[in-house]
């Protein structure tokens, strides 16, 4: 057995005596796991009779495998004992249900890690899930991760941001559908036979969104000659602000999907809207964690201004040239905080360089917020299609739509007869293009963006060094 590291004792007397990742089972576990994902089928069952396929005897095997490696890792915490006993027992139902659809539902019910909050906690988590913006199939994964959950953030939530199931987490270690872009663990990315009545938890990775950040931001300032404030300069080459600033960024974001004057089902997940629909979302959340960092700041919370530059680069920079041009409802909302904020004069691209007024950024960025929320409280009184037509316009002020869109020609070029989510199939897949100050940005950027696959705190800074 390998040596264990002594760790200090975490929040709230809770002990933390000893470091997972170092335990020679771990090692034992992830081989197993890695062993298992190239013989799953895309729904996470196993095909015998498929070109590859193991033998029974072997899957049989290396399931034991992990069996044995999480009951010798389990002792090291107890806070999971029941959930690494009902994972054990979701384990040999697959195997006695011969390999077919994971169903990992009892587990998945038993780990409750947002009832117990402490700074520094290890979780040790398996299931068969996907991975968003990371592997699309149900794998088995291992991920050993932490809590951070430190006392600032903690009185925040608890007197300011209720937010009762959110994580704040970093990785230890982990398999390789998180050798990826992917920085959340979701439950409903896990294999299960139904899904449960409600969700109790979820959780951000808050040091690859730090470290990815950091990355991009830093060619970004580099490449269009961004002028930074000591203070944000400061921050960006700061792993522990940058993670402090994301998981509040986080926490704020993550509940004001169920805040505020909300025409729909606020997740959205029932639904089926136009893209733009889905990117105001996501940007209305950001730009209420930017309004919030904004109040914060000017009550002497050390936090606030990280979390606005933070908010304004990520979605300046990175959001709009990540992934494809498919749909992309981040990369939209990236797109029209920079437009907005260019129409009003608080960026200026001009001789090759960019400029941003930094006493008018904070006021500017909360008027996009207020008119995405004048647009919301609006569309409680608005039939579905109006509110979608309503949304494109103010979308369409900012950014120019394509040029052979049905739905910038207005409603009469759309066959009004059938429902509203038929009529989702006239957006084209590329609705608002780049502008062509982003395809340039797009193609010096790639790279770097590139490079980010699979980051964390720990390989962020071995680059560095």
């Amino acid at each position: 057995m390998t040596e264990i590291l002594v760790q200090d004792t975490v929040a709230d007397g809770i002990s933390d005596a000893r470091r997972v990742v170092e335990h020679s089972a771990w090692l034992e576990l992830k081989n197993a796991v890695e062993a298992i994902r190239p013989w799953q089928s895309a729904d996470g069952s196993i095909d015998f009779e498929a070109e590859g396929a193991p033998a029974r005897a072997t899957a049989e095997a290396t399931v034991d495998r992990v069996i044995g490696a999480v009951e010798e890792l389990a002792p090291l915490l107890p806070h999971n004992a029941a959930y690494h006993r009902a994972l054990v027992a979701d384990l040999r139902k697959w195997v006695e249900g011969g390999f077919g659809v994971p169903d990992f539902l009892d587990s998945l019910l038993a780990f409750q890690p947002a009832q117990q909050r402490a700074d520094g906690l290890q979780h040790l988590v398996v299931f068969p899930m996907y991975t968003q913006n990371g592997n699309p199939d149900r794998n088995f994964e291992a991920v050993v991760l932490r809590m951070v959950w430190p006392e600032w953030l903690s009185e925040l939530e608890r007197t300011r941001y209720d937010n009762p199931m959110f994580l704040g987490i970093t990785f230890e270690d982990f398999t390789p559908g998180y050798d990826t872009h992917s920085a959340v663990l979701f439950p409903e990315t896990i294999a299960v036979r139904e899904a449960p009545e409600r969700f109790t938890w979820g959780g951000i990775f808050c040091d690859r969104e730090a470290a990815r950040f950091r990355r991009v931001t830093e060619a970004s300032v580099d490449i269009l000659g961004l002028e930074l404030p000591d203070d944000i300069r400061a921050m960006v080459s700061d792993q522990k602000r940058c993670q402090d600033a994301f998981v509040l960024w986080d926490m704020v974001h993550d509940r004001t999907h169920s805040h505020g004057d909300l025409p729909f089902d606020p997740f959205m997940i029932k639904q089926r809207q136009p893209f733009w629909m889905y990117g105001l979302e996501e940007l209305r959340c950001d730009l209420t964690a930017f309004k919030e960092a904004v109040k914060l700041e000017a009550e002497g919370n050390a936090h606030g201004r990280d979390v606005q530059y933070a908010v304004l680069f990520d979605r300046m920079f990175r959001f709009p040239v990540s992934g494809d041009r498919n749909r992309n409802y981040d990369g939209l909302g990236g797109q029209l905080l920079f437009a907005y904020l260019h129409k009003h004069d608080v960026v200026r691209w001009t001789d090759n360089t960019l400029k941003i007024d930094w006493e008018r950024a904070p006021q500017v960025t909360n008027q996009l917020c207020a008119e995405i929320e004048d647009l919301y409280r609006a569309g409680i009184d608005r039939p579905k299609l109006v509110h979608w037509f309503a949304a494109y316009d103010l979308v369409s002020t900012y950014l120019a739509p394509h040029p052979g869109s049905r739905w910038a020609k207005g409603p009469d070029a759309l066959d009004l007869s059938l429902p509203p989510r038929k009529l989702v199939d006239d957006v084209l897949p590329d609705e608002f293009p780049l502008s062509m100050f982003y395809e340039a940005l797009s193609k010096k950027l790639k790279n770097v963006i590139a490079s980010t696959k699979g980051i964390t705190a720990t390989s962020a800074e071995r680059v560095a060094a």
